[in-house]
C-alpha cells in the first residue's frame, strides 16, 4: 500500500511539472554591458528585381524600412535573357550593347524607401557562355568564354552607378558575388573539378571591375554552407587571403564579408544539417586561420517547406503564417546575438509580400530586434527553468545608453506548430542607470492575439476554401500572392484583408513601475510560441 501511494504521489508530481505552466527566472544585471548588438534585420531579399522599386510604385514609404537598412536584388545582372542587362540579349556578336536602365530604376527606388541596394552579382549573361547552360534555378550556370568582356560589363555598370550616384552613394552600397557559389543548381564548369578556380577567378574580375571603377566597394560572396556542396567554402576563402588574384596577379582578392544561407525544412519537423552557429562558425574558423576579420551573415533561409498547396509546398516567403514563426525567429535573433551574426535576411514581412499587406508575426518580432541595435548586451542569468519536455524558454537583454532604455526578449519556443504550454518568466533586473523612483514599462506580447493568420485558418473552413486554391503551400502568410483560386481571391481583398488589419495589430500595453537601489523585477506569463518584449525606460 505505501508504494502505491508513493508511486501515486510521484505521478502527481510528475503531472504537476508536466501539465502546470513551466517557471523561468532570470537575472539581467544592466550594470555589466558588452558589446553593441547591431542591426540583426537589418536586410531583405528580391528574388526577381522586375519593377519591385521602380518609381513612383514606391513613392508612399513602406515601413518596414524604419528598420531595414539594406535590399538585396539577387541576380540583378545576369543569367537568362530576362536577367541580362543588354538591348539584345540575344545577340552573342555584340557584347557591349548595355542596358543598365532596369537596374538603375530600381535602385533609386530602394534608396527613396531609405534603405540602400545589395547588389547580388551574377549570374554570367547568356550571350557571354556560348554553350549556355540553365541550372535548377532557371539561370546560366556556366562562366564566360573571355573573361575580360565580363569584366568590361561589370566595370561599365560601376561606371554607370557612380554617374548616376555619386562616388560616395555608391561606395555605402554592398556587392555579392553570386548566390550559394559552391552549389551545384547556381554554378558549376562542364568539368565540375575546375568549378572553385572558376569561381575564384569570377570573384577577382567582378571584384577588380568594382575596384576600378568605385575604388573600395564592400564586397563578399554567399555560400550554402548550411548543407555541403560541390566543393569547400575553405578553398575559396583560402584563395581571398593567400592564393594569386586572377586579374590583377596580386596576393589575394577584396573580401569584407562571407554569407550563407540557413534553412530547416519545415516547421515541426527535423532540423538542418548544421544549425545556424554552426553554418556561420565553418565560415569564421577558415577566415580566421588566414587572420581575415570579417562581417558574417545569412543571406537567405528561415523553413523551406509546409503542407502542398495545388502545385507546390513549398513556402512563398520561406516561412508558416502561425504564430510558431515568431518564436522561430526570436530564437534565430538569440543565437545570432550568442554567436556574432551581423543580419538575417528576409524574404517577405507582409501579407502580400514585401510591399504590401498587413504585418506577419515575423514583422512584429524584426521591429521589436531592431530595437535592440544601437544598445550594448547585457547578461541575462537563468538562475532556475522548468519547462515541457522539448521547450525552449531563453531571455536576452540589452542597454541603450542614448535613449536610457533596458531592452529585453524572452520567448516560450518547441518545434511544434500547436504548442500550447505556457511558461512563467521572472525577470530580477539590476539597472543602477536608473535613478530611484518610477520607470515606464512597455510590454510587446506577440502571439495570436496580433497574428491575422489563426483568422484567416477559421475564415478558410468557414468559406470551404481548401489547399488548391494555393500555388504556394498554404501555410505562407502571403495569402494574396499565393493564391490562385478567382472566388478566394476576390472575397479575401473584398473583405478579409481589411479585416484582418485589426487583427495584426500590436498593441504595446504600457505600465509603470517602481525601482529601489538599481532594482526591479517584472513577470511575464508567456502562451506556447509566443515572444513577449519589455522596453524600461526613464
Amino acid at each position: 500500500m505505501g508504494k502505491l501511494i508513493a508511486l501515486i504521489t510521484a505521478g502527481l508530481s510528475f503531472a504537476a511539472v508536466f501539465f502546470s505552466p513551466g517557471t523561468c527566472l532570470y537575472e539581467i544585471d544592466a550594470a555589466d554591458c558588452g558589446e553593441k548588438v547591431g542591426n540583426k534585420v537589418s536586410n531583405v531579399n528580391i528574388w526577381e528585381m522586375g519593377r519591385s522599386f521602380y518609381e513612383p510604385q514606391n513613392s508612399e514609404k513602406n515601413d518596414i524600412f524604419d528598420f531595414v537598412e539594406y535590399v538585396q536584388l539577387m541576380q540583378c545582372t545576369g543569367g537568362n535573357l530576362e536577367r541580362d542587362l543588354f538591348r539584345n540579349p540575344q545577340d552573342s556578336s555584340v557584347t557591349d550593347d548595355y542596358d543598365f536602365e532596369r537596374l538603375v530604376r530600381n535602385c533609386r527606388g530602394i534608396i527613396a524607401s531609405g534603405a540602400k541596394p545589395t547588389l547580388k552579382l551574377g549570374n554570367v549573361p547568356v550571350k557571354y557562355s556560348k554553350n549556355c547552360k540553365t541550372g535548377g534555378f532557371g539561370v546560366n550556370i556556366l562562366p564566360p568564354d573571355d573573361y575580360d568582356v565580363y569584366y568590361d560589363y561589370i566595370h561599365a555598370l560601376a561606371e554607370t552607378l557612380v554617374d548616376e550616384f555619386g562616388k560616395e552613394e555608391v561606395l555605402s552600397w554592398h556587392f555579392c558575388v553570386f548566390t550559394e557559389y559552391e552549389n551545384a543548381d547556381w554554378f558549376m564548369c562542364e568539368n565540375p573539378d575546375d568549378s572553385a578556380e572558376e569561381f575564384c577567378k569570377i570573384y577577382d574580375y567582378t571584384a577588380a571591375a568594382l575596384c576600378d571603377a568605385i575604388g573600395d566597394v564592400y564586397i563578399g560572396a554567399h555560400s550554402m554552407s548550411v548543407t555541403e556542396g560541390l566543393w569547400d567554402e575553405g578553398i575559396f576563402i583560402k584563395h581571398c587571403a593567400v592564393g594569386r588574384n586572377f586579374k590583377t596577379g596580386e596576393t589575394g582578392s577584396p573580401l569584407k564579408f562571407l554569407s550563407a544561407s540557413y534553412y530547416e525544412p519545415c516547421a515541426g519537423g527535423r532540423r538542418s544539417q548544421k544549425s545556424l552557429a554552426d553554418t556561420i562558425g565553418c565560415l569564421r574558423s577558415q577566415a580566421e586561420k588566414y587572420g581575415l576579420e570579417l562581417d558574417y551573415g545569412v543571406d537567405e533561409g528561415r523553413l523551406l517547406t509546409g503542407s502542398a498547396g495545388s502545385q507546390s509546398d513549398e513556402l512563398m516567403s520561406r516561412t508558416v503564417g502561425y504564430t510558431y514563426q515568431a518564436a522561430f525567429d526570436a530564437r534565430i535573433y538569440g543565437i545570432m546575438m550568442d554567436n556574432d551574426i551581423d543580419y538575417f535576411s528576409m524574404w517577405s514581412y507582409k501579407s502580400d509580400g514585401l510591399n504590401r499587406g498587413n504585418p506577419t508575426v515575423s514583422c512584429h518580432v524584426a521591429r521589436r530586434v531592431s530595437e535592440f541595435a544601437d544598445a550594448l548586451r547585457v547578461k541575462a542569468k537563468k538562475i532556475k527553468g522548468a519547462l515541457r519536455f522539448g521547450a525552449e524558454a531563453k531571455a536576452f537583454a540589452a542597454f541603450d545608453e542614448a535613449e536610457n532604455t533596458l531592452h529585453i526578449m524572452a520567448y516560450n519556443y518547441k518545434n511544434d506548430i500547436d504548442y500550447g504550454g505556457k511558461v512563467k518568466f521572472k525577470f530580477r533586473i539590476n539597472a543602477p542607470q536608473f535613478a530611484d523612483g518610477e520607470v515606464k514599462i512597455t510590454r510587446y506580447l506577440i502571439d495570436d492575439g496580433c497574428n491575422y493568420f489563426d483568422d484567416w485558418v477559421k475564415d478558410r473552413e468557414k468559406y470551404g476554401i481548401t489547399a488548391q486554391a494555393f500555388s504556394w503551400s498554404p501555410d505562407c502568410p502571403n495569402i494574396g500572392a499565393s493564391l490562385i483560386d478567382r472566388d478566394a481571391r476576390e472575397l479575401y481583398y473584398s473583405s478579409l484583408e481589411e479585416k484582418y488589419a485589426v487583427c495584426s495589430e500590436l498593441e504595446p500595453e504600457v505600465t509603470a513601475g517602481v525601482i529601489s537601489g538599481g532594482e526591479l523585477t517584472v513577470e511575464s506569463e508567456l502562451g506556447g510560441n509566443s515572444v513577449v518584449f519589455y522596453e524600461i525606460s526613464q
